[in-house]
């Protein structure tokens, strides 16, 4: 069931959590809130020595960005509309940047081999930085395949 409830509280909720979560692993940081557009918000933790929340290639803060999504619907009682991302100490957005790097390279190696690539298993996050930057590329499109957690990006030639 959806309900009614404000992106800016939504962000605040997630907030909150995340501050909870600082203090209760007894690291320093500053959390903000940003709202993004109509749909999304972004919690950002900042600060120095964050690395355990992010863990090994980003798993940690996607745990617990889905922690701080179930915080919200059982405050809520509810799943509200919208989004709310968590980010720690700039990792998505560092990670956003290289993946997009990365496929403009794969593809166009694909563009000019005319050979499809298949990229590892990715996240769902991960998946869809990666189409959106093909979606921007001429010559080339994307497509997902396989079943979780084994799911990868595959990069082909464009079908003229």
């Amino acid at each position: 069931m959806t309900v009614d409830v404000s992106l800016e509280d939504q962000a605040r909720m997630a907030a909150d959590f995340m501050t909870g979560l600082l203090d209760a692993f007894g690291l320093d940081g500053s959390v903000e809130t940003v709202l993004v557009d109509e749909e999304n918000a972004e919690v950002s933790v900042d600060g120095t020595e964050l690395g355990l929340l992010v863990g090994p290639k980003g798993r940690t803060l996607a745990a617990i960005g889905d922690m701080a999504r179930s915080v919200i619907v059982r405050q809520c009682d509810g799943v509200p509309a919208g989004r709310v991302h968590v980010d720690v100490a700039g990792y998505r957005h560092r990670r956003r940047e290289a993946l997009t790097r990365f496929t403009v390279q794969v593809a166009e190696q694909v563009r000019e081999s005319g050979v499809r690539k298949a990229l590892e298993p990715m996240s769902p996050a991960d998946r869809k930085v990666v189409h959106d930057a093909v979606n921007d590329l001429p010559g080339v499109a994307s497509r997902s395949e396989g079943d979780e957690p084994y799911r990868r990006v595959v990069i082909v030639p464009a079908e003229d």
